[in-house]
């Protein structure tokens, strides 16, 4: 139950925009130490001695992402509940830690456990996140500041490919994980000891009165709203496709066309990074201009984006040479991040206030079981299958196939859309 709250602006708009750009650092800093992992997949394939894709795959994907996804929700069940800022930097204290770790392993399984423990302390930087931000950013500002937020995606990948590939090439992929483990730690105490936790509700003009409602009946609660169904099932369809393309691509250029460790992080990390943070930014934007005009227009932006996307994927694979595969990445890459701010953005307005964390979990949930855990292991698996006819080409053509799967997301984004006006919480 949401009462008003007459002193809405706790927060100056200078404290607002330093808390959202720390959040975005640490969502850097959360992909940096789970996305370097694709860069080193091959050097560690051949140090490690690791003859499998589905193996590769189980490393980058569902051992990562059934720990990761599934913690989520308990944590947010504390975070709607107690202090998000602590959760958060304790949680980066974690993955980050973890990550160092990595760098000392000596074998496929101990580097496995290592990834679960980088897993387990990521499940608790989103969705505290994500309820921070809507009490620091009203609704109609909110896709805007969680697509600012998303940017920790692309930057992440920009800076841990880029570092993790040059440092590999000079150093060794052992001291790629030292280098961008410990940096974390420092930002956890700086984000502990600068960050203020603001009241719940606080953008809304609302103050929360009630109990804070269980994780099931938060479940069923979204359960029963045809337009989130959509919109979740079009986010993992959507990460599915991503996730897969991102884990694999350094593996795809390198056997396809022979490129080194370090141009690939180059390339890949400056196509991921610009081309990914302008569609995550672009696509919050335009959910919020068109939105504002006709709700079904949150989501529907997003249909029009990945069903753009799909002539040039398939360029991607089909092209004759490492220069016009990369250029064609440009397009679908930033396309296929428009779903990022508003779908976290629209699920966070579904729901009631003490609702938010364990919503955001939920959605996240579902995108990280499907996208980020069946992703890279089912490119790993159609790779394996694919490699007896095809050799080094097969994972070229696994992900070619796997990428078909945008057209299906879009789909649910457009019945999403239709849904959204009348599920939407009214505050």
């Amino acid at each position: 139950m949401s009462q008003p709250l007459h002193n809405a602006s706790v927060f100056t708009p200078s404290v607002r925009r330093y808390v959202l750009g720390i959040l975005v650092v640490v969502y850097t800093f959360n992909f940096i130490d789970r996305q370097i992992l694709s860069i080193l997949l091959e050097p560690i394939r051949k140090d490690l001695d690791i003859q499998s894709d589905a193996a590769l795959g189980a490393l980058t994907g569902f051992a990562f992402a059934l720990f990761y996804a599934s913690l989520g929700i308990p944590i947010a069940r504390l975070a709607d509940r107690s202090n998000r800022r602590n959760l958060i930097a304790i949680s980066l204290t974690i993955w980050s830690a973890m990550t160092a770790v990595s760098g000392l392993v000596q074998n496929y399984w101990q580097l496995l456990i290592a990834r679960i423990g980088v897993g387990v302390g990521e499940a608790g930087c989103s969705p505290p996140a994500h309820s921070m931000i809507s009490d620091y950013y009203p609704p109609a500002q909110r896709a805007t500041a969680l697509g600012i937020y998303a940017l920790g995606i692309p930057f992440g990948i920009l800076f841990g490919f880029l570092a993790g590939g040059w440092i590999e090439e000079f150093f060794g992929w052992r001291m790629a994980f030292f280098l961008v483990g410990i940096p974390g730690l420092l930002l956890a105490i700086l984000f502990r000891y600068t960050v203020k936790e603001p009241p719940r509700g606080m953008a809304d003009g609302l103050v929360e009165a009630g109990s804070q409602p269980g994780v099931v009946e938060t479940f069923k609660f979204l359960m029963r709203k045809k337009s989130f169904l959509h919109l979740a099932i079009g986010g993992a369809l959507t990460a599915f496709v991503g996730y897969g393309f991102t884990t694999f691509a350094p593996a795809f250029l390198s056997r396809t066309y022979g490129m080194s460790s370090g141009e690939i992080g180059t390339w890949l990390g400056l196509i991921l990074g610009i081309p990914g943070g302008i569609g995550i930014v672009m696509g919050g934007w335009l959910a919020d201009r068109f939105g504002a005009r006709d709700t079904r227009w949150y989501l529907w932006i997003v249909s029009v984006a990945l069903l753009l996307s799909v002539p040039f994927n398939l360029g991607i694979y089909l092209a004759p040479t490492e220069n016009l595969a990369l250029l064609f990445m440009l397009v679908p890459v930033m396309l296929g991040n428009f779903y990022q701010a508003t779908t976290f953005s629209q699920t966070q307005g579904l729901v009631e206030l003490r609702m938010r964390a364990v919503a955001a979990a939920v959605l996240l949930f579902i995108i990280n079981i499907i996208g980020l855990g069946l992703g890279p292991q089912m490119v790993g698996v159609v790779s394996d299958l694919l490699k007896p006819e095809y050799g080094d080409d097969s994972m070229r053509y696994a992900l070619m196939t796997l990428s078909l799967a945008n057209v299906w997301s879009a789909w649910h984004y457009y019945i999403a859309g239709k849904h959204l006006k009348a599920e939407l919480v009214k505050v």
